[in-house]
């Protein structure tokens, strides 16, 4: 076999190489890059912000200081960035509400609940009391989505928990009015309300954001952070490393077998291995 065909052997692998494969993502486009979004935003006492704050439709952000937008995270009123990053954040809201149901579970209070990734549904409200458990099954990627008809309200001390590995940026809460998180909850995932959220006193999202369509943000005391610390990875299998060694291998030994514009030999060198001889 010719040197130009290891080449082509050579850009499979890389071709061939999922990288890995990405489970389903939902993608926020701008609005990704802020933790808190509403029509308005107001503060009590010593709040964090992990990422930019903003309003759009209105133009009132109040309490800040006390409160912290860290750095680089940027305070954006009214601005094009904001309007653009409203638009996407409709989008995204649109999108939830519209994928396939894995199981109704309306009725159901999310706390002492162990669920796997999926789409899990509420016609109306949705409560949690105590602990949420997201099991990953192992997959940084998986994908939670929860699709709630009018409110979602936490009780005092209520948690999202993420185990079995993997991060936990893919958590989703499609809210269709209002969201409540009660005192001291420490809750992880995106929370997209069509109308308003609140946030008690000590009430923490990390891994997440709480972003309202057309109503306020109302904090008192709260970190809310759009970085994912890693849960404990569970290490996978994957051969996509030794896949690209062998592909980028195949490929300097055609190219140096060009410059010097020889042929393979048939002889039992490593050639042979490129070649796909055995």
């Amino acid at each position: 076999m010719k040197y130009k065909y290891v080449i082509i052997l050579g850009i499979g692998a890389f071709a061939g190489n999922p990288a890995k494969a990405k489970a389903a993502s939902v993608f926020l486009g701008t609005a990704s890059n802020f933790a808190v979004f509403g029509s308005t935003v107001t503060n009590i006492g010593l709040s964090i912000i992990t990422g930019d704050l903003g309003v759009s439709s209105g133009s009132a952000v109040t309490g800040f200081p006390p409160g912290i937008v860290a750095p680089p995270g940027t305070i954006h009123v009214a601005d094009a960035v904001a309007l653009q990053a409203q638009a996407d954040n409709q989008a995204t809201y649109n999108y939830l509400a519209g994928l396939a149901l894995t199981q109704d579970l309306t009725g159901q209070d999310l706390g002492g609940q162990t669920l796997t990734p999926g789409v899990y549904s509420f016609l109306s409200s949705a409560q949690m009391t105590g602990t949420l458990t997201l099991n990953n099954l192992g997959d940084p990627n998986a994908l939670f989505v929860f699709q709630i008809g009018s409110t979602l309200t936490t009780a005092s001390n209520s948690s999202v928990l993420v185990s079995n590995g993997g991060d936990y940026p893919n958590v989703f809460f499609q809210v269709g009015s209002s969201a409540t998180l009660g005192t001291g909850t420490q809750f992880k995932g995106n929370i997209l309300a069509n109308t308003s959220i609140t946030m008690n006193t000590g009430a923490n999202i990390e891994c997440g954001r709480a972003l309202a369509q057309d109503g306020a943000v109302t904090l008192d005391t709260n970190n809310v952070s759009t970085a994912c610390v890693s849960a404990h990875q569970v290490p996978e299998s994957d051969s996509s490393w030794s896949t690209l060694g062998f592909g980028l291998g195949c490929l300097l030994f055609a190219f140096r077998k060009r410059r010097q514009n020889i042929q393979f030999t048939t002889g039992n060198d490593r050639s042979n291995l490129c070649d796909g001889e055995v």
